[in-house]
């Protein structure tokens, strides 16, 4: 597949993931300017940080307790790049600048669209899938903050239910084995559990013990 076309059809591909982008980055525009955030600082937030998880606990968490606090949640938040990030590393391609920069697509829907199976990921299905998003989550903060709508509208529309939906049916999609299946059960069980005694975030970090599953699974099959 030629890159033109790889990008073509991962922009494709984030349609949905896009549109719920837009509907959270209006949110979170409405939220800071709520939050007296200014008009520069969320905007120059979603253009370089472009993470909603982390800006969203960024911003409630500065709210209610102290900046320590509040770069360490949306650190821990984003820590599961990290393992993402090495799953990604054999497809970048030339030196190390390049593909620290072909590394800056790496978003969580983007990561699944560009997945090709067998731990191989095109890289430009990655940046055709991040670029509507990025584009999506801009606009959105931008609408937010210039209309400044009430931060629970999302809530009453029921569109905060977008996202989890999507990347539940990116999930289902993506178990095609009983070691997959184990892995999403418990990485679910995980969060659902935490969901009780900590912040969403937290959980959302935790469950990635899940996929353990596939690293004791695969030393299992390791010959002695």
């Amino acid at each position: 597949m030629s890159v033109r076309a790889g990008f073509t059809e991962g922009a494709r591909n984030a349609v949905g993931p896009a549109a719920a982008t837009l509907a959270l980055g209006v949110t979170f525009g409405a939220a800071a300017a709520a939050a007296g955030w200014g008009f520069a600082a969320p905007l120059a937030f979603s253009a370089f940080g472009f993470s909603g998880s982390a800006q969203f606990s960024l911003l409630t968490t500065l709210h209610t307790g102290s900046a320590a606090a509040a770069v360490a949640s949306a650190v821990l938040i984003n820590a599961r790049y990290l393992v993402m990030g090495i799953a990604l590393n054999d497809s970048l391609e030339g030196g190390r600048g390049r593909r620290a920069l072909q590394a800056q697509a790496l978003v969580d829907a983007s990561f699944v669209v560009a997945h090709r199976g067998g731990g191989r990921f095109d890289i430009a299905r990655l940046f055709g899938a991040t670029v509507p998003q990025w584009s999506c989550w801009l606009l959105g903060t931008l609408v937010g903050l210039l209309l400044r709508p009430d931060p629970a509208l999302m809530q009453t529309l029921g569109l905060d239910v977008v996202f989890p939906a999507f990347f539940l049916l990116l999930v289902l999609e993506e178990i095609t084995s009983g070691r997959a299946a184990v892995a999403a059960v418990c990485g679910g069980c995980i969060s659902g559990g935490l969901l009780l005694v900590t912040e969403p975030g937290y959980a959302l970090l935790a469950a990635t013990a899940g996929a353990l599953v596939g690293l004791l699974a695969a030393a299992d099959e390791e010959p002695a």
